[in-house]
């Protein structure tokens, strides 16, 4: 019997770039009405979530993309009290916009309960905030969820997978117009909008049917280290607010003291694209 084996887990973009890591072993592993669901030990990242074997988030390297999907949209707004989180099942971007006083109301929208039930299990320190008396969980397709919703949220969320599988349908025209009406005057949506680098055929796509929708498009970007080519980018979207019109610099003091990557030079510094970032959204 052979000793000391080296198991890893890794992940590959079409184009053949991905991640590699020494794994200790499976703490959980099933089939939902919807993916398969995996969660890892591993000596380099702690536990880390996998969903039809792409990894969603880890203990260790998640504030890069959860401060970075909150704080950026919630500090552009003055007040905002009701936001919607569509996907997110892992409970990291909730813990986030939780940190603002000013919620008052958090509606988390995850077609997979078990996704949820999971986190909570093994993911302590990610998902710890979702029993929190504001959050609202619905187990629900976020796609029929929109449908009809008018004026509800000052911020909407798009905290999804890639676009294959359960999040396939929230990639759409349909979807982006429903979003858009459920904002408030004043309301922000951000998307996670895919690597820059691994995903340039999606981003385009994703671009596009943005701009149809919402008059004021703007990317931003930074790195992931867990994702494609450790570099990623979110969509911030609105029909009356531009991206940097409006900081709350108190807010955004107060949020940085317990930071580990957000402050207010990020902040303003995300919004500036290197040209291929810029080339490829424009020709979206």
């Amino acid at each position: 019997m052979a000793e000391n084996m080296d198991l890893r887990y890794t992940e590959m973009s079409e184009e053949g770039m991905g991640l590699s890591v020494k794994v200790n072993s499976t703490l959980f592993h099933d089939e939902s009405d919807f993916q398969t669901i995996d969660i890892i030990d591993t000596p380099a990242l702690g536990k880390m979530l996998i969903l039809d074997g792409l990894v969603m988030t880890s203990d260790r390297d998640e504030f890069f993309y959860h401060e970075m999907i909150s704080h950026v949209p919630m500090n552009s707004h003055p007040c905002p009290k009701s936001v919607l989180v569509i996907g997110g099942g892992d409970g990291g971007t909730v813990r986030e916009i939780l940190r603002h006083p000013c919620v008052e109301k958090v509606v988390l929208c995850e077609i997979d309960g078990m996704v949820v039930d999971c986190c909570k299990k093994y993911l302590p320190n990610i998902a710890g905030k979702l029993d929190d008396s504001r959050v609202d969980i619905q187990i629900r397709d976020g796609v029929e969820y929109m449908k009809g919703k008018k004026e509800e949220f000052d911020i909407i969320l798009i905290d999804s997978t890639d676009p294959l599988g359960p999040g396939v349908g929230l990639f759409t025209e349909e979807f982006y117009t429903n979003v858009k009406n459920a904002l408030k005057k004043g309301g922000i949506m951000v998307a996670q909008s895919e690597s820059p680098v691994a995903d340039q055929k999606e981003m385009k796509l994703m671009y596009a049917l943005l701009k149809k929708v919402f008059p004021i498009v703007r990317p931003y970007v930074g790195p992931m280290p867990i994702y494609p080519a450790g570099y990623w980018s979110w969509a911030f979207c609105s029909v009356d607010v531009e991206p940097l019109s409006y900081i709350d610099e108190k807010r955004v003091e107060e949020i940085s003291k317990n930071s580990k990557l957000y402050n207010a030079d990020i902040h303003r510094s995300v919004f500036a694209l290197p040209n291929f970032v810029k080339k490829l959204v424009s020709e979206a």
